[in-house]
């Protein structure tokens, strides 16, 4: 689990700290994949999330775990508003909004859970069987 500050350099470390763990599991190939559903993870609850969260320090904490089919990714923030998809509404000219329809793009299933006593995790599992 790796603790994600909300900056540009929290951004930068998680991307960082994904591709290693990905290497260092010899999944590389499935690392440019990995690293766009964690920026788009973090970044949403960068944007929705921290913002709402109560008093304190909120933080944004990043969890990769290894199955024999699948990494699953997960992104807990202190927020407990549910993730927004709404593939239909989203135009190609517009500048924010299409972040889960990337992830539901490249996920083999994604949802999330609330995390009591406040906050919730965003999961996501990307296979790692071979194509064919």
């Amino acid at each position: 689990m790796l603790r994600v500050a909300c900056s540009g350099e929290g951004f930068a470390r998680a991307r960082v700290f994904t591709r290693d763990t990905l290497s260092g599991w010899s999944l590389d190939r499935h690392a440019d994949d990995a690293v766009l559903v964690i920026t788009e993870l973090v970044s949403n609850a960068v944007r929705h999330a921290v913002p709402s969260a109560a008093a304190g320090a909120p933080e944004v904490r990043l969890g990769l775990a290894l199955a024999p089919d699948h990494l699953t990714l997960t992104v807990s923030d202190p927020g407990d508003n549910a993730p927004v998809f709404a593939p239909s509404g989203i135009s190609a000219l517009q500048e924010h909004g299409r972040g889960l329809c990337i992830v539901d793009a490249l996920a083999e299933e994604w949802g999330w859970t609330p995390r009591p006593p406040a906050g919730k995790t965003v999961w996501v599992k990307l296979s790692t069987r071979p194509l064919t």
